[in-house]
């Protein structure tokens, strides 16, 4: 599904990622872990495409196509989709229209995904304006569900939500990333940052990376490096992969 290759980015002038390298098969979810500044929003951003992040030395290889120079609205359109840790409000444009304009799809189909998400009062109101945190989640995970991308990033899905946010946003972000029955040898995969660790109560991560200082230190289990994070801070991990 995506391929990541020595990756280094520059942002501002200033090198931020140094060598990553990162390999996702079709159907996983991979985890991503790291301190404030380590380099996590950035990979993603990149591998989205965003302007500003500028692809010195490496490549981006998804499903099969080298994207590292593609822009975004085509990485999205190949079936790439991304949930901001901070998404920007949008004036003027309808939540509703949004949808639309996104997936193409019935107003039937978008009005049953709104239902399930607790956005139905949402549709006729500017994109994230005088929403709540988790609101804004909520709205996130709408936009995925109707794009339905076939790799979809997260940046920190339990930041700021409440307990009875993050039970609806995880669960319909472990359907996001399931298997589709309905299409033969069709997985959905993703890559998920994460401070708290909440979110893998709900999905079935397969493997868990450490970034800091803008290289992925360890790989592993997801729930044994959250647990050395919780109970020993990242520098345990640093010291472990030396050793």
């Amino acid at each position: 599904m995506l391929k990541i290759e020595d990756l280094h980015v520059e942002v501002e002038g200033k090198e931020v990622l140094h060598g990553v390298s990162l390999h996702i098969r079709e159907g996983e979810t991979h985890v991503l872990m790291g301190p404030n500044g380590s380099g996590k929003t950035t990979l993603l951003r990149t591998i989205m495409g965003f302007s500003g992040y500028k692809v010195t030395k490496g490549k981006i290889i998804f499903k099969g196509r080298d994207v590292t120079n593609i822009p975004l609205h085509e990485r999205a359109r190949y079936g790439m989709g991304i949930m901001f840790q901070r998404p920007p409000t949008i004036s003027g444009l309808k939540l509703g229209k949004l949808l639309y304009a996104t997936s193409g799809s019935t107003n039937e189909n978008i009005d049953k995904y709104a239902a399930q998400m607790k956005m139905s009062g949402f549709l006729q109101r500017d994109v994230n304006a005088g929403f709540s945190g988790g609101e804004i989640k909520r709205s996130e995970v709408l936009q995925l569900m109707i794009q339905q991308p076939d790799f979809v990033m997260l940046d920190e899905p339990e930041s700021g939500v409440d307990l009875e946010n993050i039970s609806l946003i995880g669960h319909s972000i472990a359907r996001l990333v399931e298997k589709d029955r309905h299409i033969i040898n069709r997985h959905k995969s993703g890559l998920v940052i994460t401070h708290t660790g909440y979110i893998l109560d709900y999905i079935e991560a397969d493997a868990g990376h450490m970034l800091c200082d803008g290289e992925i230190k360890c790989h592993g289990n997801p729930r044994e490096i959250l647990k050395v994070i919780q109970e020993k801070g990242y520098q345990e991990c640093i010291r472990c992969q030396k050793i």
